[in-house]
């Protein structure tokens, strides 16, 4: 996470400034002053909550993002670039930090224009469930309609955050795999506490099962037998759950290319005889 982190830096402006003479450099307006000073407020409400100075540079990405858009000639940080563009990106473990990144970006393009959809790309293996909650609340909150694609790997969490977006507007790219599952979790401790904790993993497994019917569809009872371990889909298979709305591209987008399975096999021995049919015109056409 931190190796992740370190590459998402801002990139400053102005930098050409440094090394004039204080005289060269335009006086700043009142107006400046005082917008630099509510930054710093606000920098300084983040700091004060424990957060690394790249995790500071993520977040304060979206605050910055309501002002003009950056030239081409100028630098600028990806994430406020996206942000420009209405997109947010969840593209690691959903975690408390994710989690106040990703809410803070929703609600400052919902409030920037709530008429307006939000894109909300998803890559993340899952993490933890009250963060994803958070995500959850902050999505259905929103005015704007919030569209999930899912790129990558939308699993536990992130498969659940998937399925949340605006109905109609879940979308998939074709290779892309997701994967449901019940909540993970152990306890330790004195009897009485490990009894607490089993109890709470239960309430959170039949909430999140009881929201999965209601986005997908499907029965409480199926969507409790389906995530009993894990279950892993492609696009086509999430599309008929009723995990997702389309596939970018069309149901059969990902079987286009020569060589790949033209239908989704349901057992280890149908994988098993499509490789030995892959081998098997392999070597016929180094016979000719």
């Amino acid at each position: 996470m931190a190796q992740t982190l370190t590459t998402q830096g801002v990139t400053l402006r102005g930098v050409s400034a440094i090394g004039r003479s204080a005289r060269s450099l335009p006086k700043r307006t009142s107006a400046v002053r005082g917008r630099s000073a509510a930054n710093q407020m606000t920098r300084a409400s983040f700091t004060s909550g424990g957060y690394s100075p790249d995790e500071e540079a993520l977040i304060m990405s979206a605050i910055r993002a309501g002002g003009p858009v950056v030239p081409r000639s100028e630098g600028g940080d990806p994430f406020g670039l996206l942000l420009r563009q209405r997109i947010v990106f969840l593209g690691s473990e959903v975690n408390d930090f994710t989690a106040d990144a990703v809410i803070s970006q929703l609600l400052l393009l919902d409030a920037q224009d709530p008429k307006k959809d939000i894109k909300l790309f998803i890559n993340s293996p899952g993490g933890s469930v009250t963060a994803g909650m958070g995500i959850y609340d902050a999505m259905q909150m929103c005015r704007a309609d919030v569209s999930t694609v899912c790129m990558g790997l939308a699993a536990s969490m992130g498969a659940f955050l998937l399925t949340s977006g605006a109905k109609g507007k879940r979308l998939s790219m074709p290779n892309a795999r997701i994967m449901i599952h019940q909540p993970l979790g152990g306890a330790s401790g004195a009897a009485v506490d490990i009894e607490i904790q089993a109890k709470e993993i239960m309430y959170h497994k039949a909430n999140l099962n009881r929201l999965m019917a209601f986005h997908t569809g499907q029965d409480v009872k199926q969507i409790d037998e389906d995530t009993d371990r894990d279950r892993y889909m492609s696009p086509l298979e999430s599309k008929n759950y009723g995990i997702i709305d389309e596939i970018i591209g069309g149901d059969d987008a990902g079987l286009k290319i020569d060589g790949q399975p033209k239908e989704f096999m349901k057992t280890k021995a149908a994988y098993i005889a499509w490789g030995d049919d892959i081998e098997t015109d392999r070597a016929k056409e180094n016979a000719v």
